[in-house]
């Protein structure tokens, strides 16, 4: 959210939001536009910046010919920037679904987080992203299971935030969800077709001849150590996942 001579967004006064308690740098992009059948954004999707710095990445960003944008750029050190508002629809999502939705852009609020992929993520920007969460979360009524990554929306194509990012640290605080083997279980040993079933019912964009991205998307958030063909612990897992916060219903 905007910290300049307005803090509150458009609007925001009459929803009877607060003042988040981050504070932002307000580096505008030209790159948004209004969301599109909904009135306020219900997922937050976080991606890493592959880039040098959050300076780089900003300017990428509002860069009108590269046509994409974020809400929020977190640098390595904790500094924050805006570059949209939040209730206006960034550009960050791109191709990809999640819950049967392939408009994730009109849905969320984005948050680049400096990092090349390669290397762990700072104690200053991990505590900034908890509290900027937290004030998003608040604000929108936007519930942990809806926070998030950009590779769980586009199978085989994105790794981002990657797999030295610490989703369990944020379930910790109630900022994200994290699974719980034998908590939605089925009896008997793992069967792939529940697997792809459990998966469509948690959400991922799951289809016939995407076994291998989903599984590797599954994997890189709550199982990024994990090789091989799937196996019982995948498959306990994500039948707790879909049992707990499904949002595509059954299939």
């Amino acid at each position: 959210m905007f910290l300049g001579s307005d803090p509150l967004p458009r609007g925001a006064r009459g929803l009877g939001l607060s003042k988040p308690s981050v504070t932002a740098l307000w580096r505008p992009s030209p790159n948004f536009g209004p969301r599109r059948g909904v009135t306020a954004p219900d997922l937050i999707m976080l991606h890493y910046t592959a880039m040098s710095c959050a300076d780089a990445a900003c300017r990428v960003l509002s860069n009108p010919e590269n046509e994409v944008s974020a809400h929020y750029v977190l640098a390595e050190d904790g500094q924050l920037f805006q570059l949209v508002r939040e209730e206006d629809r960034a550009w960050h999502a791109g191709r990809g679904s999640w819950g049967g939705d392939s408009d994730i852009n009109s849905r969320s609020i984005g948050i680049e987080i400096s990092n090349t992929g390669f290397q762990p993520f700072p104690e200053p920007q991990m505590q900034v992203l908890e509290c900027l969460l937290s004030d998003i979360m608040t604000r929108w009524s936007i519930p942990a299971q809806n926070v998030i990554g950009h590779s769980d929306t586009a199978l085989g194509r994105k790794i981002d935030p990657g797999g030295r990012f610490d989703w369990k640290r944020l379930a910790r605080q109630g900022l994200s969800i994290w699974p719980k083997a034998g908590q939605g279980a089925r009896e008997g040993a793992c069967e792939a077709a529940d697997f792809w079933c459990d998966a469509q019912r948690f959400g991922y964009g799951y289809e016939p001849g995407l076994e291998r991205e989903t599984l590797n998307a599954f994997r890189l958030r709550f199982r990024p150590w994990a090789v091989g063909a799937l196996d019982e612990e995948d498959c306990a897992l994500m039948a707790d996942l879909a049992a707990r916060w499904p949002v595509a219903g059954d299939v």
